[in-house]
């Protein structure tokens, strides 16, 4: 081979090396900082590229999907002086390539040590009680303090997640006496509430049943009152008439030696008028009780 070719072969490769360092092919969401002679030239964006081969070179790649970080577990003191465990999940996202190249040596790091050290703070402003309660609260909060740090890192905070609060086992056993004996509590007044309610219950019902019983005597009294008060007028009606009273007489005259019939049986020894020895003069005696007069203004049987 004539030294004159291998020469031309070997620029013809020297040549391609040196084109095939100039192309640079970026994914889809990914961002390369581009140096040159050492100092920030450009971000490449997703595609195809050129930069200038031994000028240029690219010195940070950076994924700018969202990206999840642990949050290491860590001690910290309540306003009540407990010592409690917590950690958590940060999502985060790169948004300014340039900033987050030449912001921090490392802005997942330094997001992630930030995020302890705000979380320290929050949780030493607080109860334990509250820390349990307002997990939300707390999460935003930290995410807002973030987010203002990260700006100048070129980081975009998304959002932040407690996974685990952890209080001391002593702590822990307290806080079950005391929701045992809260719910001992509850049941109790729920059992003194509902016995309450039933002796309500059962006082009305005697109430309203002694209402009723004292309704249907009232109702009772008044049906008597009334049928005797229909009897009297039904008897007041017929005396008018003609032979009422003659038959009034009678009718009492028969229930008077009833009832004397009674007292002999109810009783060996009894005492009598005198007129019951006569008949005839018991009799008369009998019909004689209705009126003192009748309408000639005789009694019956006196001598006219």
């Amino acid at each position: 081979m004539p030294a004159s070719l291998a020469i031309a072969i070997t620029l013809i490769v020297i040549a391609l090396a040196i084109v095939s360092r100039g192309v640079r092919v970026v994914p889809q969401q990914r961002a390369w900082i581009v140096e040159r002679f050492g100092r920030f030239h450009r971000v490449l964006e997703p595609g195809l590229n050129l930069i200038m081969p031994v000028f240029d070179r690219v010195a940070y790649r950076f994924d700018l999907r969202e990206a999840p970080i642990n949050i290491a577990e860590q001690s910290c003191i309540t306003k009540d002086n407990t010592q409690i465990t917590i950690d958590g999940i940060l999502y985060l996202q790169i948004t300014d390539p340039k900033k987050a190249a030449y912001g921090t040596s490392d802005p997942f790091v330094a997001v992630e040590q930030l995020a302890q050290t705000v979380m320290r703070s929050d949780v030493g402003q607080k109860q334990l009680d509250e820390v349990l309660s307002s997990r939300s609260e707390l999460n935003v909060s930290i995410v807002s303090e973030l987010d203002k740090a990260a700006v100048n890192w070129g980081v975009k905070v998304l959002r932040y997640e407690i996974r685990k609060i952890e209080p001391p086992q002593e702590v822990v056993r307290a806080m079950e006496l005391q929701i045992t004996a809260e719910r001992q509590k509850r049941a109790l007044i729920a059992k003194s509430e509902g016995e309450r309610q039933q002796a309500i219950n059962v006082a009305e019902g005697e109430k309203r049943s002694r209402v009723l019983s004292a309704e249907g005597e009232a109702e009772a009294i008044n049906t008597v009152v009334k049928a005797q008060a229909d009897a009297i007028r039904t008897i007041a009606a017929s005396l008018g008439e003609k032979g009422g009273d003659e038959a009034m007489r009678m009718r009492l005259a028969s229930d008077l030696i009833a009832q004397y019939g009674n007292l002999a049986k109810a009783s060996t020894t009894m005492i009598v008028p005198a007129e019951m020895g006569d008949l005839s003069r018991f009799l008369a005696t009998a019909l004689s009780i209705p009126g003192a007069k009748n309408s000639a203004g005789l009694r019956p049987g006196a001598p006219s």
